[in-house]
């Protein structure tokens, strides 16, 4: 039997997940690595730290990622159900309120009352769902699959700070690090605001900013705790 494919929605939804994962691997393990780098000349501490706070991060993104869509995915369930009892008790009401969604959309009333006719006898409950709450019925996204992408994408994106804070030079390490991690930063933002349709320079620069606050913050941390 085959598989059922992918809608386009479900697709990018799991590049949604990878390229997020990724990111947080950069920059969660980024603050860890600087951070002890900045306490300890340790080549093997810096080591040990980055991967211990890599398989933290999979573990964490796999179960954070499975949560939110498996929480996101019961709540369209619901919305389901709640639509199937709307039909049944009060059809009317809920094909007026598709017929004023299109005629609020500047289309003509005769042409909306005739759209609506159509889309609720091909389908009504996809058709009022759509309206009403924003997602297609036939397009869940799979927990799994989402919760998967993001345990592969985290230690994807970890392995750059890692590599570049234990194979550059000790006096360098830190400045190398930095480097490497800023140009991963404005990547993963603006391939995120091309899944996300938004502004791709100020998403890239938002991410860099986040990534050397992070960064910052545990350097400072570091160096205070230096021996």
């Amino acid at each position: 039997m085959a598989s059922k494919k992918m809608s386009l929605a479900q697709k990018v939804n799991i590049l949604r997940a990878s390229v997020m994962g990724a990111n947080d691997g950069i920059i969660s393990i980024a603050g860890i690595v600087i951070g002890v780098a900045a306490a300890t000349n340790n080549a093997y501490s810096i080591l040990i730290s980055g991967l211990s706070g890599t398989l933290a991060g999979m573990i964490s993104m796999y179960m954070g990622e499975y949560v939110s869509v498996s929480t996101q995915k019961d709540s369209q369930k619901m919305a389901l159900i709640s639509e199937r009892q709307r039909l049944d008790d009060q059809y009317q009401e809920e094909f007026n309120y598709v017929q004023q969604k299109y005629e609020d959309q500047d289309i003509d009333p005769k042409l909306a009352k005739q759209a609506t006719k159509e889309l609720m006898d091909k389908d009504a409950l996809s058709t009022v769902v759509q309206e009403r709450y924003g997602f297609n019925p036939k397009d869940f996204t799979s927990p799994y699959a989402a919760a998967i992408a993001s345990f592969i994408s985290f230690p994807t994106g970890s392995v750059l700070p890692m590599l570049a804070v234990t194979l550059a030079p000790a006096e360098s390490r830190i400045l190398a690090t930095a480097i490497a991690v800023l140009i991963a930063l404005l990547i993963t933002g603006y391939c995120a605001a091309i899944l996300s349709n938004s502004n791709r320079l100020k998403s890239s620069i938002r991410n860099a900013i986040a990534g050397l606050l992070t960064m910052g913050v545990t350097y400072i941390i570091g160096q205070l705790l230096a021996h």
